[in-house]
């Protein structure tokens, strides 16, 4: 009787030591593939809205998605979606230890507010999102009339190429590095530009990309004042543009004249 229960325990210490073995070796292998395809290096392009950092929270989503092997199990053909002013976001693994994260934005154009929200819209005027905050680099427009706002449908106003004018203003003064506090319209479609206490009417969007040109240049003498600049008359040729002043001049300052000043 002694042998077969000294056969048996040996058997058992036998398959307990295989195991152990076995589990030793699994964590082993764990602990290189974990270590191995560590994410590291992260590489974010695309995004303005959110930061790079506000993103990565967005595609790591826990500790185990820190793996490029689980990151791409869980990204495989797909997209993360559904995100306010995102189209959708793409995880391209470039590596055992780095990642590029695309994001593609909606383009919006401006946004106006409704019911104490700011509704975004594109170049074609369609609602693309609903806010409560204020973002950055988007211009504030006024003036538009509609009686309702849906989102995801185009704001109903009377003359839909409205849009394009504003986003062809947007363009423009993005590409002379301008900031506008808001755009607005005139019952006449008629655009004025503010920059705090100063003003630039516009006109119509005629000769718009001369007028823009002009205002850039004219912007940095304005600093300081509060009044209107009219550019309404621009033609393609040499004018005067005159400032209106308002009631009073900015305290402080001896300012004789005002800013009228002559397109080059």
């Amino acid at each position: 009787m002694g042998k077969p229960m000294a056969f048996a325990k040996s058997r058992r210490l036998r398959v307990l030591l295989t195991v152990v073995i076995i589990l030793a070796v699994l964590c082993g292998v764990l602990i290189f593939i974990w270590n191995f395809y560590l994410i590291t290096s992260v590489t974010v392009s695309g995004n303005s809205h959110y930061t790079d950092d506000e993103i990565k929270d967005m595609v790591f989503t826990g500790p185990y998605s820190y793996n490029s092997i689980v990151l791409s199990l869980m990204y495989r053909n797909k997209s993360i979606e559904d995100i306010p002013f995102i189209e959708k976001i793409d995880v391209d693994i470039l590596g055992a230890d780095s990642v590029k994260i695309n994001v593609f934005e909606k383009a919006v154009a401006g946004y106006v507010e409704y019911l104490g929200h700011y509704m975004y819209f594109d170049k074609d005027g369609i609602v693309v999102e609903s806010s409560n905050r204020v973002i950055e680099g988007i211009p504030f427009v006024t003036g538009l009339s509609y009686d309702y706002v849906v989102l995801h449908k185009p704001l109903p106003v009377k003359k839909s190429s409205v849009f394009l004018t504003i986003l062809n203003v947007t363009q423009l003064l993005g590409k002379y590095d301008i900031e506008t506090d808001r755009i607005a319209f005139d019952s006449d479609d008629n655009i004025t530009l503010y920059f705090g206490d100063a003003r630039v009417s516009l006109g119509t969007d005629d000769f718009i990309d001369e007028k823009i040109n002009e205002m850039h240049l004219l912007l940095p003498q304005l600093t300081g004042y509060s009044g209107t600049l009219h550019m309404e008359n621009y033609a393609g040729e040499d004018v005067n543009f005159s400032f209106d002043m308002d009631k009073e001049d900015v305290p402080g300052e001896d300012t004789e004249e005002d800013p009228e000043e002559e397109s080059e």
